[in-house]
């Protein structure tokens, strides 16, 4: 029967009409904590959602792109001069390029015959039934032949593969690092389009005179030129936080980030991209840290086919283009709007909270604040609270609370 009461109850209160009481309550404290909450409402919409953030603009954060690179630059080398058709890989950049400082050249490899490296596991051997014909091991440098032979000029013997012989790791030789390509320079041309707005932008300033001129003698400064998207390795290196000589040594990925915040209720001249610069590869004493890789050189003597193996190490430079544009917008201008006048109600249910919660007299506050009409009296009684509150009309939304309660 119980069950049957409260469900009854809840379906007709369910129909129920509830409608806001104002009630002054004259507490300078919870005065005070309502005071502060609402300045700290009413101060983060207007300086974090409509100032810092922009919230009246509509907006776009996928913008297309397309990116250029060129690397410039001469280094001497022994009696050869190199050029950026030596050192730069590839030849056509795109958002990737990287520039060679430093080779390990393995020179006049053939195919053939030859003893495998004596760090290869169970590469050792002492008779021909160590070496197993037509084994490949996943560290080793080719197929074994099942012969056991000396290695090259030493005492011990190795087992006997197949592959591009002599094999790296006993004939390369380590050449110098290009100390001269910390003054190598990089173009990077970029041109980013916010289709939403139809507005597009480009990193260099449209100069039809003195355009290539300009181009040939600058360097990019963020205050002198921030047109000018050309960076010295060296300065690269530098906003990276990294020691150029370390690079020459190991090699490394470093991102190159272009960022474009434009906001077009301004000049367009403000529309500029901004240039920061990271080491993108993990460095910490990791035996994969650093960045290399292998390429040869192949060429005929005698009708036999022969190749220079060469392993770079050097600088990979990943552009990587973020772009935000924003316009005025009457559609979230309203919508934060009304979305900020809405939250200041929170600082009225904060105080509620604390009123109805920690001030002494909460059962007092509750009993004025919350009236069911169906047990208000006749009009023409007089009903008495037993406190020092009196109510003397009926059915009015505001109420005042003269004498305050101590927090």
């Amino acid at each position: 029967m119980g069950l049957l009461e409260f469900i009854k109850d809840y379906f007709i209160g369910f129909l129920d009409y509830e409608t806001p009481k104002v009630m002054v309550v004259k507490n300078k404290k919870l005065g005070v904590i309502y005071r502060g909450v609402q300045f700290f409402v009413i101060t983060y919409f207007i300086w974090y959602v409509f100032i810092s953030q922009k919230a009246y603009q509509d907006s776009e954060t996928r913008p297309e792109n397309s990116v250029y690179t060129k690397m410039k630059g001469t280094a001497v080398q022994g009696d050869h001069v190199l050029d950026m058709v030596e050192y730069v890989r590839p030849s056509e950049g795109g958002d990737v390029i990287s520039t060679i400082l430093r080779r390990v050249v393995t020179h006049n490899q053939r195919q053939g015959t030859c003893a495998e490296h004596f760090t290869v596991p169970n590469a050792n051997c002492s008779k021909d039934s160590d070496c197993i014909s037509g084994k490949v091991d996943f560290d080793g440098n080719g197929q074994r032949t099942g012969r056991c032979v000396p290695y090259y000029n030493q005492t011990f013997k190795t087992c006997e593969i197949q592959t591009w012989c002599p094999i790296e790791d006993y004939a390369a030789i380590r050449e110098p690092a290009l100390a001269e390509a910390i003054n190598f320079t990089v173009y990077i041309k970029n041109a980013i389009h916010f289709p939403k707005f139809k507005v597009l932008r480009g990193n260099i300033k449209p100069n039809k005179r003195n355009g290539q001129k300009y181009l040939n003698k600058c360097h990019y400064n963020e205050e002198k030129h921030p047109y000018c998207p050309i960076f010295r390795l060296g300065y690269i290196a530098e906003q990276a936080r990294e020691k150029f000589s370390e690079l020459c040594r190991t090699g490394g990925v470093i991102g190159v980030f272009i960022n474009w915040k434009c906001d077009l209720d301004l000049d367009p001249s403000e529309c500029k991209p901004t240039y920061s610069f990271r080491r993108l590869d993990l460095r910490k004493n990791l035996p994969s840290s650093g960045y290399n890789f292998r390429f040869a050189k192949y060429y005929s003597k005698d009708g036999e086919e022969f190749r220079t193996l060469i392993k770079a190490f050097g600088i990979r430079l990943d552009v990587i283009v973020h772009g935000h544009a924003g316009r005025f917008s009457i559609i979230p201008t309203i919508i934060n709007t009304v979305t900020a006048m809405t939250s200041v109600g929170i600082c009225s249910i904060i105080c509620d909270w604390i009123m109805l919660t920690f001030i002494d007299k909460n059962a007092i506050y509750s009993g004025r604040k919350f009236d069911d009409d169906s047990k208000v009296p006749k009009p023409s009684q007089t009903f008495t609270l037993p406190t020092e509150f009196t109510i003397i009309s009926y059915g009015s939304t505001h109420s005042d609370l003269s004498e305050g309660v101590a927090l």
